[in-house]
């Protein structure tokens, strides 16, 4: 049986169209379409219903520092308020997800993947002392405003959360509607993201919606945005096969931490590098190519797959994002992707496609 989020009446209402995904209904596009909403984003604002991923809390004054075990990543370091982007590691060195910590002043908010939350949450629980409180917050709904029209709508609603650098969070409300806002996203754009109660979620998004900037943006659009922003997708770019290093994720390390589950083999490929490399591709044809694509080198040896293709809207043609063998994967190589029966050519280049505008305060 098919779970579905607080706006799921709402998405009907806007003429989306629903699939199955992670084991919810969730809306694919609306009635104008991927593209147009993907250029909507990146031009006004784009509303995301991302209810459907983990959220859960861990409380204790340990919980910090017992997190930072089973992450390469500084965790104790954060202050109330602050975020940091990270992955959970697999003893083998493998990723079993990205997530997304929130310092808060009694421990971690954490979100994670929708398809992943179940374990995780197991993870977490397994791996914490008696010390930690655990608490799974299943009756909170997520919601992403992204674009450069986001903080003008914020300042409108929020002022104090306007003022936030990109991850940075808050305790607020928005219309006597308590929430918790961050700075943050997964399009490459400026952008909130929303945390609030189940019971007010949908007058919270038509209050949102109700502004001439924005407009509803599905799972369609969701995906060529974090593409075109080079971001990693789990089941993509990430899995407990693809390790940390392998997926180009050197710079959330810890400098000198190693304790965690499968520090030995991630620590080795962080001095030496790793065998296979994250890269982007240019595709030199009309034709995508797609997730799984095999990609051979100029002597018609595979030397890697894509995982992650799409048409880039932004740029007016496909892109994708491969795991290749390293010797192969200079900046400017030309490579070949095999799609059905056809040799697609695909140069490899910088990531990301597109500049991220994230917004960070100066420090002065």
């Amino acid at each position: 049986m098919l779970k579905q989020t607080p706006l799921f009446n709402l998405h009907l209402e806007l003429g989306a169209k629903m699939v199955p995904f992670a084991g919810y209904q969730m809306p694919v596009q609306y009635t104008q379409g991927i593209i147009h909403e993907h250029l909507h984003c990146r031009s006004h604002a784009g509303f995301f219903d991302i209810s459907h991923m983990g959220q859960c809390l861990i409380q204790g004054d340990s919980a910090a520092g017992e997190l930072e075990q089973l992450t390469p990543s500084d965790i104790t370091g954060l202050k109330p308020g602050e975020q940091k982007y990270t992955v959970l590691t697999h003893s083998n060195g493998g990723i079993i997800d990205d997530i997304i910590v929130t310092r808060t002043t009694s421990g971690v908010m954490i979100i994670v993947n929708a398809a992943c939350k179940d374990k995780d949450f197991e993870h977490l629980k397994s791996h914490l002392s008696g010390r930690c409180h655990f608490i799974e917050l299943p009756d909170h709904s997520l919601f992403a405003l992204q674009g450069p029209a986001a903080v003008i709508i914020m300042q409108k609603f929020s002022p104090q959360s306007a003022d936030l650098s990109f991850m940075q969070s808050r305790e607020t409300e928005i219309n006597g509607i308590k929430c918790t806002i961050s700075r943050s996203g997964y399009t490459g754009e400026d952008g909130f993201e929303i945390s609030v109660a189940n019971h007010y979620a949908e007058q919270l998004a038509r209050l949102l919606l109700a502004e001439d900037e924005v407009e509803p943006i599905g799972l369609g659009a969701r995906d060529t945005l974090r593409l075109e922003a080079g971001l990693c997708l789990y089941g993509h770019e990430l899995m407990e096969s693809i390790t940390p290093i392998e997926a180009g994720l050197q710079w959330i390390f810890k400098k000198g931490h190693s304790r965690f589950p499968g520090a030995e083999r991630i620590l080795a490929q962080l001095q030496q590098g790793a065998e296979r490399v994250r890269t982007g591709l240019l595709v030199d044809s009309k034709t995508p190519v797609r997730e799984g694509s095999v990609v051979i080198n100029n002597d018609d040896i595979a030397i890697g797959h894509v995982t992650s293709g799409s048409f880039s809207p932004s740029l007016g043609k496909p892109i994708a994002m491969a795991l290749l063998d390293r010797n192969s994967a200079g900046l400017g190589n030309t490579l070949h992707a095999k799609v059905r029966d056809r040799q697609i050519a695909v140069t490899v280049c910088k990531l990301p496609f597109i500049p991220h505008r994230y917004y960070r305060l100066k420090k002065s």
